[in-house]
């Protein structure tokens, strides 16, 4: 018995010792936005209920097996045993008691941190971001600041944001691990995502679907500054040359990789619209119905 609990802290050591050399690059331990700590909790939680039943199991294996080892002449050989009905229960009944508070907790969380879901502060204005999937880069479009900016998000802490995603291109995933969720971005469909940033840093945001030679390029930093801060960002990216018009839109389709950050002082109107209805329109597949101001 003495060398199997030496065996099992020794192994326990070396599993803890391995998780926290790479502690900092667990980026859903290290949230930073209320949707991402919700989440991150909603996973701790799950899991400590689980090793409620795998440690013991565990344990027990260990400890069965030692006892009843075959050079063990002190163990009770009992060839007539065939069922115990305290052992049926805590097998059958732990179990049943721990997925149903699972069951009411992810019931509770999935209506809770529903991405649609707005996230409501008062007195605080959410910040609306368009968000349009190319190969092999993200465009953001900030209609109410009538700006644009290439694989490059900046967000004002405190600030609710609400994404509006879609793609023109193939299919892909939308996330930013320590804000939290993950989001599908499909051609020719809206989806939503609520975050909110509660401190300021900067975070890693890409793709999350496999779709293609530029995928891992596919990714952008997310810059949580103060609103101030945020503002002139904005006052900034205004007094850029570019403009993205629907002609410059048009060079952006070109597959690229590892593309670098860029700005646009200005947006063409409607374009986000018109990215999503060209897959709904006929004569709009190809840009044509666009206006190319």
């Amino acid at each position: 018995m003495h060398k199997i609990k030496n065996f099992i802290i020794a192994i326990a050591a070396f599993a803890g010792s391995s998780l926290l050399t790479g502690c900092k690059d667990l980026v859903l331990i290290h949230s930073k936005g209320t949707i991402g700590k919700d989440e991150r909790d909603l996973i701790f939680t799950a899991v400590a209920l689980m090793l409620l039943v795998v440690i013991p199991v565990i344990i027990l294996t260990l400890v069965f097996a030692y006892k009843y080892r075959d050079s063990n002449s002190n163990a009770k050989y009992d060839p007539g045993f065939t069922h115990s009905t305290k052992i049926e229960v805590v097998v059958w009944g732990v179990p049943i008691i721990i997925i149903g508070i699972l069951a009411v907790i992810i019931w509770k969380s999935t209506h809770a941190l529903d991405p649609y879901k707005p996230i409501e502060i008062e007195g605080v204005k959410p910040l609306n971001v368009q968000v349009v999937a190319l190969d092999w880069k993200w465009m953001f479009i900030y209609p109410e600041q009538h700006i644009a900016t290439i694989n490059y998000l900046q967000l004002p802490v405190g600030v609710p944001v609400d994404f509006t995603i879609t793609a023109d291109a193939p299919m892909n995933s939308f996330i930013i691990p320590q804000l939290g969720g993950q989001i599908y971005a499909m051609a020719g469909m809206k989806t939503h995502l609520n975050l909110i940033a509660d401190e300021v840093g900067v975070y890693d945001g890409r793709a999350f679907v496999i779709n293609g030679n530029g995928f891992n390029g596919m990714h952008f930093k997310t810059h949580v500054t103060s609103s101030d801060a945020f503002n002139s960002w904005v006052q900034e990216v205004k007094n850029s040359p570019n403009s993205l018009t629907t002609d410059e839109y048009k060079q952006l389709l070109i597959p690229t990789e590892y593309v670098q950050p860029k700005f646009y002082a200005s947006v063409a109107d409607n374009l986000f619209e018109d990215i999503v209805m060209k897959y709904m329109m006929p004569g709009m597949d190809d840009m044509h119905g666009m206006d190319s101001k």
